[in-house]
């Protein structure tokens, strides 16, 4: 009842013009009656009209189901109308015609983040748009990324999740066969630098899934895939049978957001399109979009990331295979078809300073250009792809 309350409220504006349109309606009606009773009882009509209009039912019982029948049409007609919100107009307008559309704001959307700590961070803004936004950690330390996410700040509606009862140890396989932990710093190896992933695993027996983890994937709205590290960070947990399971068997919308950069040792040379391709071999499913910064890198950030063997991760020609004219397309992205993916191109960077320490001489510091993606810019593009539907 209070729902049905509320939802009516939205008509507030419209009670006066409401209550006129009735009015009009039954005088019409009156109106119509009046020119064509007449004519009714003095011309002969055929058997359907006759029957349309009731007559072999007494005055009084056609009366009362045609007034009926008007009742509940019109509150129907109410009702739908209420799915609209009416906003009164308290600014003169600049022109003679002037149209607004407005739509009833939808139920806050129930949000997974898969992601190490430093995306959930990026993300956890989100919660203030979603009913729950729920992040799962990777298997391998989960409590870590847990604890360095959520003693950072606190999130309002922000809940982690460890998708294994005990950390689960992941090993990555190079291209050129040399196979390592994953926890160990390949990114920071010179030696491997030039050196990308081949095959990603989980070592060990198969590990129980938490409920949370799985009831997460199967009411969300809406998955987010990253940012971070992608054999690092997003498919680790995928690796998990029932979590790509249920992965595959949800509805949901699925997000990648992109890496900005290529990670010595681990994506070196990855495209856009190998990123997409790692979900399907590893995982068995493709995101439905793919979020992927189009911003200008400047020249000194560039030389920066090029001196540790990174590289930004755009979207050349050669990938596209259909293009996409969306009907929320704007000057600043395009869409395009990857991989089966729906890739989207748009700002989703800034470029910040940071104050790294130096491994080679301990107690020094220096302050660099680095780039990051921004949470503001982020939220909003993935609120453009949630309008969507």
């Amino acid at each position: 009842m209070r729902m049905a309350v509320k939802r009516l409220s939205y008509l507030k504006n419209l009670s006066r013009p409401l209550l006129v349109i009735i009015l009009g309606a039954a005088l019409l009606s009156l109106g119509v009656v009046s020119l064509f009773l007449p004519l009714i009882r003095s011309v002969t009509t055929p058997d359907f009209v006759h029957t349309l209009l009731l007559q072999f039912l007494p005055l009084w019982g056609r009366g009362l189901i045609f007034l009926l029948a008007g009742v509940v049409l019109l509150l129907f007609g109410i009702w739908r109308l209420s799915e609209v919100v009416v906003i009164s107009l308290d600014v003169k307008p600049t022109s003679n015609d002037l149209v607004l559309g407005y739509e009833r704001a939808l139920t806050p959307p129930r949000i997974t983040v898969i992601s190490g700590g430093a995306g959930m961070l990026i993300l956890a803004s989100l919660g203030q748009r979603a009913s729950s936004l729920i992040c799962i950690t990777p298997v391998q330390d989960p409590v870590e990324y847990y604890y360095r996410a959520s003693s950072l700040l606190h999130f309002e509606q922000v809940v982690f999740v460890a998708p294994t009862p005990q950390p689960v140890q992941v090993e990555v396989t190079l291209d050129d066969g040399q196979r390592f932990n994953i926890k160990r710093n390949i990114s920071h190896t010179d030696h491997l630098a030039l050196r990308h992933v081949e095959r990603i695993e989980l070592v060990g027996a198969p590990t129980a899934v938490t409920g949370l983890t799985l009831e997460s994937i199967r009411r969300a709205d809406v998955i987010v895939l990253g940012p971070g590290s992608l054999f690092e960070s997003v498919l680790p947990s995928l690796l998990l049978s029932d979590v790509s399971a249920a992965m595959r068997a949800s509805k949901a919308q699925k997000i990648y957001i992109c890496s900005l950069m290529t990670e010595p040792g681990l994506t070196t040379g990855f495209a856009v399109a190998d990123h997409i391709r790692q979900f399907e071999r590893f995982a068995g499913f493709v995101p439905d979009y793919v979020l992927v910064n189009a911003q200008r890198i400047d020249p000194d950030v560039r030389q920066i990331y090029a001196a540790a063997n990174q590289s930004p991760v755009f979207l050349s020609p050669e990938e596209y295979e259909e293009t996409i004219v969306s009907a929320t397309d704007r000057e600043t992205t395009h869409d395009l078809i990857v991989e089966g993916a729906i890739v989207i191109e748009a700002d989703l960077a800034s470029s910040v300073v940071q104050l790294t320490a130096s491994l080679d001489t301990p107690g020094e510091s220096r302050t660099v250009r680095v780039l990051r993606h921004d949470p503001d810019k982020l939220a909003a593009a993935i609120t453009e792809i949630l309008r969507r539907g």
